[in-house]
């Protein structure tokens, strides 16, 4: 086991991985409970959800560990649990079940490109400044959703859609404590500053009777049976449905790529040109990942940002993944505490998570307007529409626009042409009424 995993040469060893893999785990833990709140919006059983997502974590994350011999976490997206579940399902109108058959048809693609080479050729082919704008704008995408589930804002009147709610309710004014106790752990650098939070405001709302105690600590998992399998592919495939696999597989394009070589570049992992060695492991981890998460019923998986935690404690190898899928393991037996949990300590979470999603806009070219404008509409669009897909699609068409009327039609490569062409179809079959 240690020279599958290269100790010797990347100078690590089991106790530095496992404390890494221990790290990962906790600062991304809030997935479990996050992402099937998220879902129950569209219709989707908060327990078989739960079941769900560790259940795609689990293999993700092992498979992430033992094939491609990565430290990265696998887990369902952030950003794309809100798209499926607000956008499309809220929206749109379309069954959960006709959502996940578009997450698996979404991963065949995703393994056939990414077998081909098309995965790689389309997404070097994103210009840097859209791929910072897909991150700013799904990270204050989160951010709202959390705020509203903190009671902070609330849905106002046609002339101000928005409004500030009633800060003087107890649950809200636990969810402002719960924000502020998280972010001093985060400015004193507490490793599972987002879990310890979340913990901490759910024991806080118990105490004053906010929230009910559970059964039992220990039980078997939730069923996975009302969401096992549950895949509308036949609704998916219509003409109509075009416009959100696209926006899936765009989606999945930026945050895949952006978090590899993010984090690897933290790690030390890439080589002397920029680019990470054996790249297309990783990224069938994630395709596959996305097609085992449309059949256990959640949303499309990939690598998870949070890793970065456990990689600044040093992990470097597949063994860190390995730790992290374990913990996965023994979390589907800890369901009944995990269930508890309010709005109130998970929106927190999610105002927090975008926080760190739109550091990516210190990163745009704010003096060439060719790049600006495109990303600005993507950022702007996401939020105003309320919906993902709309936010990247437009940056796209807008970028391929300007540039071509701007007479630098010379910077657009073939594979921007084919995604704008292909985010053209989103507008074709959106449903206007």
């Amino acid at each position: 086991m240690r020279t599958y995993f290269e100790f010797e040469r990347l100078k690590t060893g089991y106790r530095q991985e496992f404390i890494a893999g221990l790290t990962t785990f906790f600062t991304l833990s809030y997935i479990i409970v996050v992402n099937p709140a998220i879902l129950e919006a569209a219709g989707m059983p908060r327990g078989a959800s739960m079941t769900a997502t560790i259940a795609t974590s689990i293999f993700g994350t092992l498979l992430m560990g033992l094939y491609a011999k990565r430290p990265f976490a696998v887990a369902p997206y952030m950003g794309e649990n809100a798209f499926i579940a607000y956008t499309v399902v809220k929206t749109l109108g379309y069954s959960w079940q006709t959502a996940l058959g578009a997450i698996l048809v979404s991963g065949v693609l995703f393994t056939l490109i990414t077998v081909t080479g098309l995965r790689k050729w389309l997404a070097e082919a994103i210009p840097l400044n859209l791929k910072y704008s897909f991150s700013a704008g799904i990270g204050l995408f989160l951010a709202f959703l959390g705020l509203n589930d903190m009671g902070l804002i609330a849905l106002g009147i046609p002339d101000a859609p928005v409004k500030l709610a009633n800060l003087s309710a107890i649950p809200a004014l636990c969810a402002m404590g719960g924000l502020m106790l998280t972010g001093v752990l985060l400015v004193r650098r507490v490793t599972g500053a987002l879990f310890i939070g979340m913990v901490a405001t759910t024991i806080l709302m118990l105490t004053l009777g906010l929230v009910k105690l559970p059964s039992a600590v220990f039980s078997f998992p939730p069923s996975i049976g009302p969401l096992f399998m549950q895949v509308d592919i036949a609704g998916a495939m219509t003409w109509g449905f075009i416009g959100v696999i696209t926006s899936v597989l765009i989606m999945d394009f930026v945050d895949t790529m952006g978090t590899l070589i993010g984090l690897s570049a933290r790690a030390g992992l890439l080589d002397n040109e920029g680019n990470l060695p054996e790249i297309e492991k990783p990224m069938l981890v994630d395709a596959l990942s996305t097609c085992a998460a449309a059949l256990f019923g959640t949303t499309t998986a990939g690598v998870f940002i949070e890793s970065a935690a456990g990689m600044e404690q040093g992990g470097k190898t597949g063994f860190t993944a390995l730790v992290v899928a374990a913990f996965f393991t023994l979390a589907l037996f800890f369901s009944p505490i995990l269930t508890i949990v309010p709005p109130q300590a998970y929106g927190p979470v999610l105002v927090l998570v975008g926080m760190f999603m739109i550091e990516s806009t210190g990163k745009l070219d704010f003096t060439d307007y060719t790049e600006l404008l495109p990303s600005f509409l993507t950022i702007v669009m996401m939020l105003f529409t309320f919906n993902i897909g709309v936010g990247i699609t437009m940056g796209f068409i807008s970028w391929v626009l300007i540039k071509t009327l701007s007479g630098r039609s010379s910077e657009i490569s073939s594979g921007m042409i084919a995604l704008a062409v292909l985010s053209v179809t989103f507008y074709l079959f959106y449903p206007y009424h």
